[in-house]
C-alpha cells in the first residue's frame, strides 16, 4: 500500500496564518461551551444546599474513569429560543456517548443546573438523535433525569413531537436495547413517562417526584389536597405503586446502583469476541491538521493532505486517481478499522460522481464503511456539465449513498454547498454519526453568489416590465442577501440546529472517527433479544 507523501511545510508562514485562523473557530466555539459551564456552576451552592449534585458532577461520578466520552451535540438550540447570549446551549440537556461499567451506552442528563432542565425545541430534537443513534447502533441508554419538563414558552413547538420520544424508548425496550433511568428530582406530567418506559429505574430519596399532576393541579382538578410524597414520592414508588425498581439514599449513591447493577447486565458478553487490532499511527501528525487547510475559502487544498494525517501509516490506495481529480475516493484504515473515503479538491463533476458511485458501490460489496470529508461548491455547472450528464451521473451518486447499508461517517471539513451537501452524505442522506470542523460551513449556496443570482434575477424581472432597477436597490439586494446566507451558513448556526453531531477540533478528527467505528463495528457484531412489546411493570 502507497503513503501519501505531504507536500505542506508545518514551519512555513502559511501553515502558521492556517493554524491561528482555525485556532480562532476552534476558541469560538469552546467559548461558547465554556460560558454554558458557567452557567451551570452558578447553581452550585444551591444544589449542594439541597444535597444534590450538579448534572455533570453526576455524569463524572457514572463515567468509567480515564474511558472516552464523545459529547453529541453540545451546542444545540445555541442562539436560539430563549438562548440570547449562548449560555443555555444544549437544548436542557448534557449527553455523549460513553463507558459505565464497560458498557460502550448514550449517556444522557437533564441540565437542570439551568433554566430547571426545562426542554426547548432544539432538546426535544436532540432527544430524538439521541434516540436514533442508540438503536442504530445498539447502545444502551443511561438517563439521569431531573427537568421541569418542556419550556411552556415553546411547548405548541413540541407536545406533538414529543410523544415520539415516548414510542421510540417503548420500540427500544422491544428491539433488546436496555433503558437505565435515575431521577433526581422532578419527573412530571409526561417527563413522568420517560422514567416509566425505561426498564431500570432508581429513585432518589426525599428527592425524586414522579407524577401526572402535582399538587396545585390536582387540587383545582378534582378538589384532593395531597403531598408531594403521597402523589409521587420517592419511597411512594419503590414500595407502594411499583414504578421505581430501587430507592437510593442520594445521587452518588443512586449512580453507585446503576453502575453495581449494569455490572450484573451481560451485555458485553453476548459479543463474539474479535481479534485484537494493530496498526501503525499516522507519519504526520493529526496535530498538524490545525494548520491543513488555507484560511482563505476560496484557496483550494489537496484532502490527501487530510487523509495523511488520519490514515493509519499514512497509507492511502487512491481508487481511479487518473479519471476525475476533483473528487478523491480511495481505501485506508484507522486504528485497524478498514474504510472506504470521499472527499472533495472541489466541485463534483459528471466523471467524479460516476466514479464516486461505483466505489460506493464497492464499499458495500466488501462491508467497508464509508467517510465523507465535505469541502465542495457542490455540482459542476455548465453547458459541458450539462452536456456530459451531470443530472444523471450525480442521481446514481446519490442513489449509491442513499441506499448503501455499511455505515456511513461525515466531517464536514470545509464548505457544504448545494447539492454537494446531499451528493456527500449531508444530515438528509442519514449518515451515522456527521461531526463538522468549526470553520465549515453548509448553504444551498455561497453568500456572494447568491447574493448576485438575486440582483441579476431582479434586473430581468425590471427589463421584462420596460423599466430600469435602480443601481443602489440592487446593490441593497445583493448585499443583504450575501449577509443573510453567510450568517446562516456557519459552522455554529448548523450545529445549533442540529445539522451536525457537534463541532470538533480538527486535531481530534483521528481519535473521533477511531472512537465512532468502533461503535459502529461493535453494532455490527451485536446480536440483540427482541421481544414483542418491551419489558413492562405489571
Amino acid at each position: 500500500m502507497s503513503r501519501i507523501e505531504s507536500q505542506i511545510d508545518a514551519s512555513s508562514p502559511d501553515f502558521q496564518a492556517n493554524a491561528e485562523s482555525m485556532q480562532g473557530f476552534i476558541d469560538a466555539f469552546r467559548e461558547v461551551e465554556n460560558k454554558v459551564a458557567e452557567k451551570e456552576k452558578e447553581a452550585k451552592e444551591k444544589f449542594k444546599q439541597r444535597g444534590k449534585l450538579l448534572p455533570r458532577e453526576r455524569i463524572n461520578l457514572l463515567l468509567d474513569r480515564g474511558a472516552p466520552f464523545l459529547e453529541i451535540s453540545s451546542l444545540a438550540g445555541y442562539k436560539m429560543h430563549d438562548d440570547k447570549d449562548g449560555s443555555l446551549a444544549g437544548g436542557g440537556i448534557i449527553s455523549g456517548i460513553g463507558f459505565v461499567a464497560g458498557i460502550r451506552c448514550i449517556v444522557v442528563a437533564s441540565n437542570s443546573a439551568i433554566k430547571g432542565g426545562t426542554i426547548s425545541p432544539a432538546g426535544l430534537d436532540k432527544t430524538l438523535r439521541l434516540q436514533e443513534i442508540a438503536m442504530l447502533n445498539k447502545l444502551p441508554v443511561v438517563t439521569l433525569a431531573e427537568s421541569g419538563g418542556a419550556n411552556l414558552n415553546y411547548a405548541t413547538d413540541i407536545f406533538v413531537q414529543g410523544a415520539r420520544g415516548f414510542a421510540n424508548q417503548a420500540r427500544m425496550s422491544a428491539a433488546g436495547i436496555p433503558q437505565f433511568t435515575i431521577v433526581h428530582g422532578n419527573a412530571t406530567a409526561g417527563g413522568a413517562y420517560q422514567p416509566g418506559l425505561s426498564d431500570y429505574t432508581v429513585v432518589v430519596k426525599n428527592k425524586a417526584k414522579m407524577f401526572l399532576a402535582g399538587p396545585p393541579l390536582l387540587k383545582a382538578a378534582t378538589g384532593e389536597v395531597a403531598t408531594d410524597e403521597e402523589l409521587g414520592g420517592a419511597e411512594m414508588h419503590a414500595q407502594i405503586a411499583g414504578t421505581a425498581e430501587f430507592l437510593a439514599e442520594d445521587d452518588a449513591d443512586a449512580i453507585r446502583m446503576i453502575r453495581d447493577l449494569m455490572k450484573q447486565v451481560p451485555w458485553n458478553e453476548q459479543l463474539h469476541v474479535e481479534p485484537r487490532k494493530c496498526w501503525e499511527e499516522p507519519r504526520y501528525s493529526p496535530e498538524e491538521l490545525i494548520g491543513v487547510v488555507p484560511n482563505d475559502s476560496k484557496k483550494p487544498y489537496d484532502v490527501r493532505e487530510i487523509i495523511a494525517r488520519i490514515a493509519d501509516g499514512s497509507e492511502f490506495v487512491d481508487f481511479k486517481p487518473e479519471f476525475d481529480q476533483q473528487t478523491v475516493c480511495g481505501f485506508l484504515k484507522i486504528e485497524g478499522h478498514a474504510c472506504g473515503i470521499i472527499g472533495n479538491n472541489g466541485p463534483i463533476t459528471p466523471q467524479g460522481a460516476a466514479k464516486a458511485a461505483q466505489f460506493i458501490q464497492l464499499c458495500e460489496q466488501s462491508n467497508t464503511a464509508l467517510l465523507f470529508f465535505h469541502n465542495t461548491t457542490g455540482f459542476m455547472v455548465g453547458t459541458h456539465s450539462e452536456q456530459h450528464g451531470v443530472i444523471k451521473h450525480g442521481s446514481k451518486m446519490l442513489q449509491a449513498v442513499a441506499n448503501t447499508s455499511v455505515p456511513k461517517l461525515t466531517i464536514v471539513v470545509g464548505g457544504s454547498y448545494g447539492a454537494g451537501n446531499y451528493a456527500m452524505c449531508g444530515r438528509g442522506l442519514d449518515p451515522r454519526f456527521i461531526f463538522a470542523w468549526p470553520n465549515s460551513r453548509t448553504a444551498v449556496m455561497g453568500g456572494a453568489q447568491a447574493g448576485k443570482v438575486l440582483r441579476i434575477v431582479t434586473e430581468d424581472k425590471h427589463e421584462k416590465m420596460g423599466k430600469t432597477a435602480d443601481p443602489a436597490m440592487l446593490d441593497m439586494i445583493e448585499k443583504a442577501t450575501a449577509e443573510k446566507l453567510d450568517k446562516g451558513s456557519t459552522a455554529l448556526f448548523g450545529t445549533a440546529r442540529l445539522w451536525d453531531d457537534g463541532l470538533i477540533d480538527p486535531r481530534d478528527t483521528r481519535k473521533v472517527l477511531a472512537f465512532l467505528l468502533d461503535v459502529c463495528d461493535e453494532a455490527g457484531r451485536r446480536q440483540l433479544r427482541p421481544n414483542t412489546f418491551g419489558v413492562a411493570r405489571l
